[in-house]
């Protein structure tokens, strides 16, 4: 097995290599589509890192991840499981994408909203549209007795 490699992105500029030595990965018989052959084969793959003791993140990215992730942990253990696909090779492929991609989406920081004010333009259309409003509902009264 081979170092999982998290592309660049908001977060980690320049990615992330998470060393193959602590990825722990499980096989399994796997239910699902297939025929004689899924009865024999482990396809199922579970493919586990354990984020309090990995190295490839820095201390801000593991506070990240953890707090994000906590309600998929066991412990401090991210799990995935995959077992779409008939083929081990696959399922192991498509685990491994999907590590990559929660990382990823985990550690990228939070985009802090700036308050922005109407534009005078906007604020004017608004308010004569409320003006026309009212004078339409004005106009559908009963003509009062002057």
């Amino acid at each position: 097995m081979e170092n999982l490699r998290v592309p660049p992105g908001p977060g980690a500029p320049h990615g992330l290599l998470i060393p193959a030595g602590e990825l722990h990965e499980q096989f399994s018989h796997a239910s699902g589509p297939g025929g004689q052959g899924v009865n024999t084969t482990d396809s199922r793959v579970q493919l586990s890192l354990d984020l309090a003791t990995t190295t490839s993140l820095t201390e801000v990215q593991r506070r990240l991840a953890l707090d994000r992730l906590a309600a998929r942990l066991a412990g401090t253990v991210l799990t995935i499981n995959a077992a779409e696909h008939r083929s081990q090779r696959r399922n192991r492929t498509a685990a491994r994408e999907r590590l990559a991609e929660l990382l990823r989406e985990a550690i990228t920081p939070a985009i802090i909203r700036r308050p922005t004010r109407r534009t005078r333009g906007s604020n004017r259309r608004r308010l004569a549209g409320k003006r026309e409003r009212a004078e339409i509902k004005q106009n559908r009264r009963r003509p009062g007795v002057d």
